[in-house]
């Protein structure tokens, strides 16, 4: 029987966050996912949906030409053939990433897949879905996030990234302000005083198109 993915939907445009930021990149966004951040953006993605094959997904993605393929959510690992679609898309040569709640397992991905994995600060309601397993199992290429929305979330995610020491594991340690919960400006300043090792992201797609749909 043919893999099958329930895809919200496939479309080419700028990536918006991460270490890829600003380059054209393929986004399959998958449906479904366990978690309500009080921030999240993606809720039309956590039912319906269309069932197609990850071949047929193959193809769609083919269409493009991209380089750099992303497969979101949602929360994309909550579907079984997930980890099927990460390694089609890897062997047919494509840079593929992995946007991730950090809420289910990891293992078993694909290692050539960059994992960025979003752990959930107190504020996004959701701190008691992190799977903290996942941080042994980030490789020197994955990206860990967190939204941050408060001071206070500030505080827990620099004092995490200096528990697990996440800037001797991954490549990038990004922060992000929740959008009308915590001005970019401020979380810059904490940033500097601190002398943090991360990198301070917006959200470009959202400051081009505004959220607004296939962008």
């Amino acid at each position: 029987m043919t893999d099958t993915v329930r895809i919200t939907e496939i479309f080419y445009s700028l990536q918006g966050e991460s270490r890829t930021i600003g380059l054209p990149t393929v986004f399959v966004r998958l449906t479904g996912c366990p978690l309500r951040c009080n921030y999240c953006d993606t809720a039309y993605a956590f039912h319906g949906g269309k069932s197609i094959s990850i071949q047929a997904v193959l193809d769609e993605v083919a269409s493009y030409q991209p380089r750099y393929v992303c497969v979101t959510g949602g929360e994309p690992l909550a579907q079984k053939t997930c980890w099927s679609l990460l390694q089609q898309l890897c062997e047919a040569g494509y840079e593929v990433s992995l946007e991730t709640s950090g809420a289910i397992s990891t293992e078993g991905v694909d290692p050539r897949v960059v994992k960025v994995v979003d752990l959930k600060t107190p504020d996004s309601g959701e701190l008691a879905k992190n799977d903290y397993s996942n941080i042994q199992r980030l490789n020197p290429l994955d990206q860990v996030k967190f939204v941050i929305c408060s001071r206070a979330d500030y505080d827990w995610a620099r004092f995490v990234v200096d528990q697990y020491q996440l800037q001797k594991k991954v490549s990038e340690i990004l922060f992000s302000p929740s959008h009308g919960q915590v001005s970019p400006r401020d979380l810059a300043e904490w940033v500097l005083a601190d002398n943090l090792p991360v990198r301070m992201q917006l959200q470009m797609h959202k400051i081009i198109w505004n959220d607004e749909p296939g962008h």
